[in-house]
């Protein structure tokens, strides 16, 4: 793919400057931390309960070790992998985000032509800050919905935003089951964080230590829940603020994923699983694949690494269908971690938010190249020429649950 914004050689050599500053995630957050209001920096970072779950995905990611082989020939390595028919750049994909915009301002969009420019699958969410058919439109090779459970009127909202994603041209539409009801998140409690989002004296003190962010809001405006404003009946922040709280949740029982099922055309996956037995469900009901996830420790702080029950997952499914990760990928070795444990390619979020946050509208660019970079030199480090190599090379994953483990609820 070319011709795209990453071909321009001043934004090559930018992203290479971004680099060569920020190579690591870690350096991001320490910029985001500053130049973001604290109410976004603590939404983006925060997780559920005592935010046990944001601990135990890094511990456990770090945990697994990969063999290296040397003495082998990696010139020629690929970091392309094929997914459900297109040949992406690399196992790599940008997670969605609820209220991104938020976050910074126009997050969406910048999401959206990184993931085109750099041919990498953008799942984007029904809580974003621009439609599913702007999205289509900025990334139209690339696109995939994750459609969030509207369960009144027998979700007759959640059959409707499923009918916009197709005719918009989404490539694979997600049905997430982790949110059967709403989690406790205590930053966004100490904070005042509510809908609709109000720039509360709290807030407006916290706006006013972010110049870059208040530049943002000034020249994307505030953010709304854009999907909502043609159910809610206008645009405003009010108004689709009051229909996400009165509509989204209720969770996706497996009735009515069999329904969306015989709805969509294309492929479609779950999001959310965490057990062999909901993965051998959504195969009986024809779907394609899941992403195990236990949604970046912001649902259930009680919940396993999504690491730690991936292998036994992907036993489950073997090759009738596709399994990806995601919860806690912050590099290209992480990549690597997923991938030897069973998962075919890897989803990350919050990496791809504080590059926005800590770096602009660059930052989703520099995070979609410097994960593709990453991922060639992990292959090559490790002895490894393509992703299916990946999938074979030997690993040692001291937190992984057994079939034994899920006993006797399997």
């Amino acid at each position: 793919m070319g011709g795209g914004p990453a071909d321009n050689p001043k934004t090559i050599e930018t992203l290479a400057e971004l680099r060569r500053r920020y190579p690591m995630v870690g350096d991001l957050e320490k910029r985001a931390k500053w130049r973001i209001p604290r109410f976004a920096y603590e939404f983006l970072q925060g997780g559920a309960g005592d935010e046990t779950g944001l601990d135990r995905n890094r511990t456990a990611l770090q945990a697994v070790e990969v063999v290296p082989r040397y003495g082998m020939d990696v010139s020629k390595v690929d970091t392309s992998v094929e997914l459900f028919g297109h040949r992406y750049a690399a196992p790599i994909g940008i997670s969605p985000i609820g209220f991104d915009g938020m976050m910074w301002p126009g997050a969406t969009e910048q999401f959206a032509k990184a993931a085109q420019a750099h041919n990498i699958p953008y799942l984007v969410g029904t809580l974003a800050c621009a439609t599913i058919e702007q999205v289509a439109e900025w990334a139209p090779d690339v696109t995939w919905f994750q459609l969030y459970p509207m369960a009144p009127n027998n979700h007759q909202y959640s059959l409707e935003m499923t009918d916009r994603a197709r005719v918009a041209g989404a490539k694979v539409l997600v049905a997430t089951l982790d949110v059967p009801v709403r989690a406790k998140r205590p930053r966004d409690l100490r904070n005042g964080l509510t809908m609709p989002f109000k720039l509360t004296p709290k807030t407006m003190m916290a706006a006013a230590m972010a110049p870059f962010w208040l530049d943002a809001i000034r020249r994307k405006g505030m953010p709304t829940f854009a999907n909502m404003a043609g159910f809610a009946g206008a645009p405003d922040r009010i108004t689709t603020s009051a229909f996400v709280q009165k509509h989204i949740g209720g969770g996706f029982p497996w009735e009515q994923i069999a329904r969306l099922r015989d709805r969509w055309p294309g492929p479609m996956m779950v999001k959310g699983v965490m057990h062999p037995a909901d993965a051998e469900k959504a195969l009986e009901l024809g779907l394609d694949g899941v992403i195990v996830s236990n949604h970046g420790g912001r649902q259930f702080d009680a919940a396993p690494a999504t690491i730690d029950v991936l292998p036994e997952i992907a036993r489950t499914v073997g090759t009738r269908g596709t399994v990806l990760f995601d919860s806690g990928i912050v590099s290209g070795v992480d990549m690597v971690r997923a991938i030897a444990c069973g998962a075919h390619s890897s989803f990350a979020g919050r990496a791809f938010m504080l590059g926005l946050a800590a770096l602009g509208d660059h930052g989703a660019a520099h995070m979609a190249q410097a994960f593709i970079e990453e991922y060639r030199i992990t292959l090559g480090q490790s002895g490894l020429l393509n992703t299916g190599e990946a999938r074979r090379a030997p690993v040692r994953h001291p937190g992984a649950w057994t079939r034994e483990d899920f006993q006797p609820h399997l």
